[in-house]
C-alpha cells in the first residue's frame, strides 16, 4: 500500500507497523528515515525566529492562506492509496480540508484518513485505525498492549509517592498551557494537573493564573521547539512579573523538555514522555531524562 502521512505522529505509527510511507510532510523528521522521503507539503512559517515572531507570522499565514502549500505535482506522481492527515490543530499541520480540494482537483482516488487524538486512549485508538488502513491490525494491537502496560506500571510506581502540582506550557509569548494528552501524561507520571482536563485544547492563559496556580513543577515545552530553542528563550518567562516568586522557581523545579519531539506529536514516543515526566517529578524513584531531551531551565 502506497501510505502518505502529512502529519509527523502519524509517520512515527506508521514506521512503527513496518510500513514506510512514500511521502511526507517537512515535519517528519523521526525515526531519521523518515528525513529522506519526499515532503510533500512545505510550511510558510520562518521556525528559527523567536515566540512573539512566530505567533504573528502563524496570524498573517491563516489570513492568507494557510500555514502549508500542498506539492499538488508530487502527490499526483506519488498517487497514493492512502493519505494520513489530522483535524487537531490548524497550526500543527495541513489539515482534511486542504488534502480533499488537493485530492479532488487531482482527480485521485485516494482514501483520506483523518486522526485527531486529543487524549491517550485516542492515541491507542488512531493506531488501531491507522492499523486496520494498512492492514496491520494485529501489530497495531500489540503496540498498543505494549504501550498500556507501561503506562499501567508507571501509574503503578508513582501511586504511593508525592503528587505535586505541574504546569506544563506549550507556548511561552503569549504563554499558552498545553492541553490534549498532558494531563494524562503527568498524572501518569504521579502528578497533578490544575490547569487543564484531559482533552482539553491547548489554548492561551493570562500569566496571572499561573502565578495563581503557582505550580510546584513548571515545564516549558513550547510547540515545535528543540531543548536548545526553549533554553535559549528563557528569558520570555523569567522577565515576567512574579517570576521569581513561583513555587517551581524557588524550589528549582523549572525544566525545559524537547517540545518538538516529546510533548506536541500524539505519536509512539508519548510514552517515552510520561515516563520522562516521572523522573522530572521524582528524581529519587525515577532516572532523570537524558541530557538532550530536559534540562532545568536557567542551567
Amino acid at each position: 500500500m502506497r501510505v502518505v502521512s502529512l502529519l509527523p505522529a502519524a509517520t512515527e505509527i506508521c514506521f512503527a507497523l513496518g510500513i514506510e510511507p512514500v511521502g511526507v510532510s517537512s515535519e517528519c523528521d523521526y525515526p531519521p528515515a523518515a528525513r529522506s522521503i519526499p515532503a510533500v507539503e512545505r510550511t510558510r512559517i520562518d521556525e528559527t525566529a523567536d515566540s512573539v515572531a512566530i505567533n504573528e507570522q502563524v496570524a498573517a499565514a491563516e489570513e492568507d492562506g494557510g500555514l502549508y502549500e500542498i506539492d499538488a505535482e508530487l502527490l499526483a506522481d506519488l498517487d497514493p492509496d492512502l493519505v494520513i492527515t489530522q483535524g487537531i490543530c490548524d497550526v500543527c499541520a495541513v489539515d482534511r480540508v486542504a488534502v480533499a480540494a488537493v485530492v479532488d482537483d487531482l482527480g485521485l482516488e485516494t482514501e483520506i484518513l483523518t486522526t485527531d487524538p486529543h487524549s491517550l486512549s485516542d492515541l491507542y485508538e488512531e493506531t488501531r485505525r491507522i492499523g486496520r488502513a494498512t492492514d496491520r491490525e494485529g501489530t497495531a494491537i500489540d503496540l498498543v498492549s505494549a504501550w498500556r502496560d507501561r503506562i499501567a506500571t508507571l501509574r503503578e510506581r508513582t501511586s504511593a509517592l508525592e503528587t505535586p502540582s505541574v504546569a506544563v506550557l506549550d507556548w511561552m509569548e503569549p504563554v499558552m498551557v498545553a492541553g490534549h494528552w498532558v494531563p494524562d501524561l503527568v498524572e501518569a507520571a504521579g502528578g497533578t494537573y490544575p490547569l487543564a482536563a484531559v482533552g482539553e485544547r491547548s489554548r492561551p492563559r493570562e500569566w496571572s493564573e499561573i502565578r495563581g496556580t503557582d505550580p510546584d513543577v513548571l515545564v516549558a515545552a513550547p510547540c515545535g521547539y528543540h531543548l536548545e530553542q526553549t533554553l535559549q528563550a528563557r528569558r520570555e518567562l523569567a522577565d515576567r512579573p512574579g517570576w521569581d516568586e513561583l513555587t517551581a522557581v524557588r524550589e528549582r523545579r523549572v525544566y525545559a523538555l524537547d517540545g518538538h519531539d516529546f510533548v506536541n506529536r500524539p505519536g509512539p514516543r508519548l510514552i517515552d514522555t510520561a515516563e520522562h515526566l516521572a523522573g522530572l517529578l521524582h528524581p529519587d524513584a525515577f532516572p532523570q531524562p537524558p541530557g538532550d531531551v530536559a534540562r532545568r531551565l536557567g542551567q
